[in-house]
């Protein structure tokens, strides 16, 4: 996009774009590292649009879903990770890797501009839409994924996590070694971009429209690959 994208409401040429050398060059590294304990799969890979930019959207069922997205979609994409993550050690890794801190209480103004700027220079923005982990079956939708293609136009491209969790895993609970985790890639969903200010209407029914469509994809995913979602999230004793 031209550089008058980013002086559009809500602006994004007053924040810098997330660090990319990490993301970009870090990746044939990780996948390698990771596919020695996992068994990982992209299916559909040719659905994600080679250049541009693409709001990634996907089902939340286990903790290692948002590294997987960073590392195996088919483009890099920054990610909006939970403000919580990016303490200590692991919030400078998460900075350096390109990922945007997004605070889930309030307006979080930064995540948006941040996340603004990455698709008006052409990236990819990953959102999960639940908010939280859970049983993956898209039962709370936020509207993040929505808003943000309806301001830049860009299409939103579905990801369904199969494996990441096992039944009856807890809320940070990991695969078992050898885990075939599949990550499916959906038909990209075109969003035409509408000028500020934007109803909240409107970007309810947007993400509606977008929740059932990802609904369908999820069906599809289960059934073409003969795997179940792990259910709920079992609650851990203290």
């Amino acid at each position: 996009m031209n550089r008058a994208a980013h002086g559009e409401r809500p602006r994004s040429d007053v924040v810098r774009h997330p660090h990319r050398w990490l993301l970009h060059g870090g990746r044939p590294l990780s996948r390698w590292i990771i596919r020695r304990r996992y068994d990982v799969r992209v299916l559909h890979p040719e659905r994600f649009p080679r250049t541009g930019p693409a709001v990634v959207a996907a089902n939340h069922v286990g903790v290692i879903d948002g590294p997987l997205m960073a590392i195996f979609a088919p483009r890099p994409v920054h990610a909006l990770t939970k403000i919580e993550m990016f303490e200590g050690r692991l919030g400078g890794f998460l900075r350096q890797t390109g990922q945007i801190p997004l605070d889930r209480y309030r307006t979080d103004t930064r995540a948006i501009r941040l996340s603004l700027r990455v698709l008006r220079d052409g990236g990819a923005v990953g959102v999960f839409p639940e908010g939280t982990r859970g049983s993956g079956e898209l039962d709370r939708f936020q509207h993040g994924a929505a808003y943000l293609a309806l301001v830049t136009g860009a299409p939103v491209v579905p990801l369904t996590f199969l494996g990441t969790r096992e039944p009856g895993g807890g809320m940070n609970s990991l695969p078992a070694r050898k885990t075939r985790i599949d990550i499916v890639v959906g038909e990209p969903v075109p969003v035409a971009a509408v000028p500020w200010p934007r109803q909240r209407a409107l970007v309810a029914a947007t993400a509606d429209d977008l929740r059932q469509r990802m609904l369908a994809g999820l069906k599809e995913a289960l059934a073409e690959n003969g795997r179940s979602l792990p259910g709920p999230i079992m609650k851990e004793e203290l």
